[in-house]
């Protein structure tokens, strides 16, 4: 029987996979053009994770079934060749082994790039019929190493005539290549085609193909969550799919239902370790400030002009969407690529704030028995004031080393990331927190449960007192959505006045719902 894989290109022979036709005919058709004329050169890119190498050789097998021999058709990787630092010399010393491991041939190796141009020569190169190029995992070369290699295939381009090169296809994470070169993109006007996250159908059918061989039923809700915590990101979802039906799959005659995915998803979130969301984790910390700010606000603008924001989205980080309403500030918003994404990220940058337990988290002399029954949150957040005031008269700074603004103030989501490792190191065997994501950016709720009783914390950060009215109304609104009587508002203010905290905090009945306002200083 085939099983999920989501550990390199999937072997439809033995992993469960979809045809994904139309991706596969787009490749095609761009590579090979039109026949007798030319084919184009394009980047074909995605996230890590998302197929590419598998589209790559369904593409490279249809063209050889469709064309017989009228192409020499193949790929080269780059992938582990050359380390950041290397140069063009240490690039033409591994050109033969290229060729010998995509084209079973060993070309000489090139001493400069005019030899390289040589392999594709028409007449005397290495290939005696026009040539179709895949070149995977392309940008895993040097940064100068790809500017000149892009610059020689757009030459060749302009000079097609003199040589075999008719299709040519560069694989990687970035559609825009010279994105870090000072001159711009080599090519002149840049074609692309990118490899989407799987659809809500795809995803279905890849647990109907399970269930046909292996005869357990999966509930169409388990399914509809793996969905919906990966937005079809393909590496994730046949993870999902291994974890659920592999690895926490006890007793296979039993439906896969609701509380195996509950299970199954709080195992991804803290113990099965997982190299895509390893890699997603060490990329983001790279604009550890932009995407900290991603938690706090949902406005932040979108723009591929803006570096970071292409860096966080070719690398499977971050999304956008497109504004609505007539006050829209930004016609396309950041949002996360996809909540387990998000809670991953939160919850590993909230273990990264490092509670300095020099100081108890609570008094030593209090007794937290009652707030514990009641998930007593106002009580609760009490206690993490006077936690912070600890700090304080010991000299001890929480937010030293933490993400700043532009203006130097603190990046709000630290503040949240702190209280909920605050929260979690209280709390520990008496109550249950797990942060929700209600939006995918710019909203985080701290969800906190005894087993019967269940609390909701919304985290906000202060502007302007214009906005407060509209976040205790949305606080309001949420708890009565969750059928619940109360919600707690935290409110991180960008001062060290109590006398203002204390004029911000407060409680007042709105819309059906007691709303308590605690406002805790962060500067």
């Amino acid at each position: 029987m085939r099983r999920f894989s989501s550990y390199g290109p999937v072997d439809p022979r033995f992993s469960f996979c979809v045809e994904r036709r139309e991706l596969v005919e787009q490749l095609v058709a761009q590579l090979v053009g039109e026949p007798n004329e030319g084919g184009h050169f394009f980047t074909l890119w995605g996230p890590r994770q998302t197929g590419k190498t598998w589209l790559m050789r369904q593409a490279i097998a249809e063209i050889r079934a469709r064309h017989g021999e009228r192409f020499a058709v193949g790929a080269l990787s780059m992938q582990g060749l050359l380390r950041p630092q290397d140069t063009d010399e240490a690039f033409f010393r591994v050109v033969p082994r290229m060729f010998r491991d995509g084209f079973s041939f060993t070309p000489p190796a090139p001493t400069d790039w005019e030899g390289w141009r040589h392999v594709f020569d028409e007449p005397g190169g290495a290939f005696d019929k026009p040539l179709i190029l895949l070149i995977d995992e392309f940008d895993a070369l040097p940064p100068a190493v790809i500017e000149q290699i892009v610059s020689e295939f757009r030459r060749i381009y302009l000079e097609r005539g003199s040589y075999v090169l008719h299709g040519l296809a560069l694989v990687g994470v970035r559609a825009v290549l010279g994105v870090d070169s000072p001159h711009g993109s080599p090519f002149n006007v840049q074609r692309s085609l990118h490899v989407p996250n799987l659809t809500r159908d795809e995803v279905t059918e890849l647990f109907a193909q399970y269930q046909r061989e292996s005869g357990q039923s999966v509930v169409p809700e388990v399914v509809a969550k793996v969905f919906e915590a990966t937005r079809g990101q393909p590496g994730l979802v046949s993870w999902f799919g291994e974890l659920l039906t592999q690895t926490h799959n006890a007793d296979p005659s039993r439906p896969l239902t609701l509380d195996r995915w509950e299970d199954v998803y709080a195992a991804a979130c803290h113990v099965e370790p997982n190299n895509t969301i390893l890699n997603l984790l060490r990329k983001a910390k790279q604009h550890i400030g932009e995407v900290a700010q991603l938690f706090t606000r949902s406005d932040v603008p979108f723009s591929f002009g803006q570096p970071w924001c292409n860096f966080l989205y070719m690398h499977g980080i971050i999304d956008y969407e497109k504004t609505t309403g007539n006050d829209a500030s930004y016609p396309y918003v950041c949002r996360f690529s996809s909540p387990f994404v998000q809670h991953r990220l939160y919850t590993d940058l909230a273990y990264a704030m490092e509670l300095d337990l020099h100081v108890p988290v609570v008094d030593p002399h209090d007794d937290l028995t009652d707030v514990f029954a009641r998930v007593d949150l106002p009580a609760l957040l009490g206690r993490y004031r006077g936690y912070l005031e600890r700090l304080a008269h010991k000299g001890i700074d929480p937010w030293r080393g933490q993400a700043r603004r532009a203006d130097l103030h603190l990046a709000e989501a630290a503040g949240h990331f702190h209280l909920y490792w605050w929260l979690v190191e209280v709390s520990k065997r008496q109550l249950v927190v797990s942060p929700e994501f209600p939006t995918g950016n710019g909203t985080v709720d701290l969800h906190v449960s005894n087993g019967s009783d269940t609390g909701v914390i919304e985290i906000k950060s202060f502007t302007q007192r214009s906005d407060l009215p509209y976040q205790k109304a949305q606080a309001a609104r949420y708890a009565v959505s969750r059928k619940l009587p109360a919600a707690t508002l935290v409110l991180f203010v960008p001062t060290s006045d109590e006398a203002l905290l204390r004029e911000l905090s407060g409680q007042e009945s709105i819309g059906g719902a007691v709303v308590t306002t605690v406002a805790i200083g962060a500067v």
